[in-house]
């Protein structure tokens, strides 16, 4: 047995996770308090105790008194000169861990980022908090350049950022070498793994840095990765004993609902509804799709642009701004967009089709509630959208020398996805259980199918045998939308050339829109009762399973297509309990207009949770408001005053003194 898997043995039986392909020492997954050890580990040996000088940092930059999960071992290992693999879920606090060690080591480190706009986001968000960083690329002109240069060259930064391309030239390598560069963090790490998603080849040429720099540790973060995408990233960045530390992947504060696809527009339009004034993402395959959508939002009054990659750069920034400053509340885009869009406070993730992986669903998702604060994620699913996805993989594929090679483990994940999407168990469990991790909660109370909303048709069972029927007495040579026309009963040339009207089982289902019966038509495909042949042009076809069933020797379960409406959550009930929400906007509205005149995402003012508590404790003067989560040195002086003038105006009009 390999030694990764004895590990994960160990690790099913105990709860705990083992910090190493190798050493076998275990970092527990709890919450840690700053006021608790801090252990530096090397080589098992003690190192000296920084718990002060991280607690120190930890609130004068950014306002916190206690540190997430896995964080303080990550920080640890980060003072400690040590190589590490850290996995977080999205908005656990990743960023956190690569960014104290410097300040307390006294170093200046580099970030690997992939995307400009992401490491823009991150240095503002740095800077708003006091905390020296720079970030050099290709978006910049000559004065910014030159400005960032003479700060790395001077050292007076903390913290670099780069994106790969960047990192591998021997240009940049032999600018940096005589700074004495100690330690790289690898953000997105999954990028370097063929098994992991967002695959880019020049992340697997970081390893080279380990021939020219030997004494530099490296430190890779991610949010999503399989045991086997974390073995890769471990063998391809050339790890050399690293702490290995896992966190829950689990999201509590997200409420997963996968939802029949039948008429996506009107759907999408409901769930948007729900969610007035509030920060959503609406994803979709092709870019024609995120424009029309976004065309009808727009249509019904809703504030929502299209964003994806065939736009102009200055329209898609454009955007992209306007979503980050809280003047754009919807946008409906493909996968394009989000890496690089750091908002806490987006409320609602919309899938408008099943994504290609269960990583990219749960990176997508994990861009909702990022503050900790509740959010709902919702899929519309249609058995459709697996071939669909097929057929763009592999006319990609065939673009590259060995299409079977590069499209097999895409298939792979693509069915992983589409077992989450047609099971009916808990949401958060199966997510969890992909990943590797035990999900114990009987009842998550956080999804469709632990709330009871999924239900199943009454009549299911004749439902799939008349349309089973229909496959067959039609001579099993058609496609989805002639079956679904003879069983609604339309009057259409094709469906009188062959005679179809004078089928039994015409018009069996006219009493259903057509869109609802295609949908439970791809529900037995799901369920293998019915197959579709390969090509352009696909026919159903009965397969045994479904012969079982027109017999009556198997029961078939479907789901009832029409969505019931959603429930209120026991997290977002208790997430706004004293919360005064009048207040709330208007703390909204300040941080609005001080994000506008800054030129700055909204959220690098301050998030949710920081206005929430805000709003429910109500601070009087600047020495309450230092009390507020989230507000540290820097921001406590840059923008308290603001806040403390709206609530005692506030205060003052409702004679709350």
């Amino acid at each position: 047995m390999r030694h990764t898997e004895s590990l994960a043995l160990h690790e099913r039986s105990t709860g705990r996770r083992c910090d190493g392909l190798g050493s076998g020492r275990l970092v527990k997954t709890q919450p840690s308090p700053l006021r608790s050890t801090l252990r530096l580990m090397r080589d098992g040996e003690g190192q000296p105790d920084h718990q002060t000088q991280v607690a120190e940092a930890v609130q004068r930059y950014w306002g916190f008194d206690a540190l997430r999960p896995l964080q303080a071992e990550a920080i640890a290992a980060g003072i400690a000169h040590r190589d590490s693999l850290v996995v977080m879920p999205t908005g656990g606090g990743k960023s956190l861990c690569y960014q104290v060690p410097p300040v307390i080591a006294g170093r200046m480190d580099l970030v690997v980022s992939p995307l400009i706009s992401l490491m823009k986001d991150q240095v503002d968000g740095l800077l708003a908090c006091g905390y020296p960083a720079a970030c050099l690329h290709s978006g910049m002109d000559a004065a910014e350049r030159r400005d960032a240069e003479r700060q790395i060259r001077d050292k007076a930064c903390r913290l670099v950022f780069v994106a790969p391309e960047r990192l591998i030239s021997e240009q940049f390598q032999s600018w940096i070498e005589p700074l004495g560069i100690r330690a790289i963090a690898v953000d997105e790490a999954h990028c370097i793994s063929h098994w992991g998603h967002d695959f880019r080849p020049e992340y697997r040429r970081l390893a080279e840095l380990r021939d020219r720099f030997p004494d530099m540790s490296m430190h890779a973060f991610t949010a999503t990765a399989t045991p086997r995408v974390r073995d890769d990233i471990v063998t391809q960045l050339r790890l050399e004993n690293p702490v290995v530390m896992v966190g829950r992947f689990d999201r509590p504060n997200l409420v997963y609902r996968i939802v029949p696809r039948t008429d996506v527009s009107r759907q999408v339009l409901d769930v948007v509804r729900r969610h007035p004034r509030e920060a959503i993402i609406v994803y979709c395959i092709t870019r024609k799709e995120t424009e029309t959508l976004a065309a009808m939002l727009a249509g019904h009054g809703i504030q929502a642009a299209s964003y994806h990659a065939g736009m102009e750069p200055h329209d898609r920034k454009t955007t992209q701004e306007a979503f980050s400053q809280e003047r754009l509340d919807v946008v409906v885009a493909t996968v394009a967009f989000g890496m690089g869009i750091d908002r806490s406070n987006v409320r609602c993730v919309i899938h408008a089709a099943m994504p290609k992986s269960v990583e990219h669903y749960q990176q997508e998702t994990g861009r909702a509630g990022r503050d900790g604060l509740e959010a709902e994620c919702i899929l519309f699913y249609s058995a459709a959208d697996f071939m669909r996805w097929e057929n763009l993989l592999r006319k990609s594929a065939q673009e590259t020398d060995d299409p079977d090679e590069t499209i097999a483990p895409q298939l792979v994940l693509l069915r992983h996805m589409q077992r989450i999407c047609s099971g009916l168990r808990c949401r958060h469990e199966a997510l969890s259980d992909y990943f590797g991790q035990p999900y114990d909660t009987p009842d998550c109370g956080a999804c469709d199918v632990c709330m009871g909303e999924v239900t199943g048709m009454t009549d299911g069972m004749v439902t799939a045998q008349k349309i089973l029927s229909c496959v067959v007495r039609a001579g099993q040579r058609f496609g989805v939308g002639h079956i679904v026309d003879i069983l609604t009963g339309a009057n259409t040339e094709q469906i009188r050339s062959f005679g179809h009207d004078e089928l039994s089982t015409y018009s069996l289902l006219d009493d259903m829109p057509s869109k609802v019966v295609q949908n439970l038509i791809y529900q037995l495909v799901d369920h293998g009762m019915l197959e579709r042949t390969p090509g352009d042009r696909p026919i159903l076809q009965l397969s045994s399973k479904g012969a079982e069933v027109l017999r009556g020797e198997r029961d078939v379960r479907l789901r009832e297509p029409m969505a019931p409406k959603a429930k209120r959550t026991v997290h977002d009930t208790q997430s706004w309990e004293g919360v005064d929400r009048e207040l709330f906007e208007r703390l909204r509205a300040v941080r609005r207009d001080i994000a506008r005149k800054r030129s700055v995402p909204a959220y690098i003012v301050f998030g949710d949770a920081t206005l929430r508590h805000m709003a429910q404790i109500k601070p009087d003067t600047l020495d309450a408001m230092r009390t507020v989560h989230g507000i540290g040195d820097r921001k406590l002086a840059a923008f308290g005053q603001a806040f403390l003038d709206a609530v005692t105006i506030y205060l003052h009009e409702h004679n709350a003194f």
